[in-house]
C-alpha cells in the first residue's frame, strides 16, 4: 500500500533558498537510489502549536518522501546516508539546526 517518510523542519528564512537548494540535491540522490518522489513543502498556514515551534526568523518546511515499503524505505535511505553527495551535506555551516528536525516513517492507513 506504501510508505512515507516525513520530515519537519525550521529553516532559517534568510537561508531558505540554500535550503531549498540542498533539498533539491537531497531529493534528486533520493530518487537516484530508489525513492518513488521526494518532495518539500513550506509551511504557509500553521495553526499556532505549529507557528510557535518554529520560532521567530524561521520557516517551517515538511519533506514527504515516498516508497513501496519500509523495508524498500530501508534500502534505499541505507544507499543515500552513503551516498557522497549526502555526507557532503553535513558541512561546518549547517543550512538549519538539524537537532530540531523531527521525523518518522508512516505506512499508508487510508488511500480514499
Amino acid at each position: 500500500m506504501g510508505y512515507v517518510d516525513l520530515y519537519l523542519l525550521p529553516v532559517p528564512e534568510a537561508r531558505i533558498e540554500e535550503y531549498r537548494e540542498q533539498a533539491s540535491a537531497f531529493g534528486a540522490v533520493a530518487n537516484e537510489h530508489g525513492a518513488l518522489r521526494y518532495r518539500e513543502f513550506r509551511a504557509d498556514d500553521l495553526g499556532e502549536d505549529f507557528a510557535a515551534s518554529a520560532g521567530d526568523g524561521q520557516l517551517l518546511t515538511a519533506a514527504v518522501v515516498d516508497f513501496e515499503s519500509r523495508a524498500h524505505r530501508d534500502a534505499v535511505m541505507e544507499k543515500v546516508m552513503a551516498d557522497p553527495r549526502v555526507v557532503g551535506m553535513t558541512g561546518a555551516d549547517p543550512v538549519a539546526d538539524m537537532a530540531q528536525m523531527r521525523y518518522g516513517g508512516f505506512a499508508t492507513f487510508v488511500d480514499a
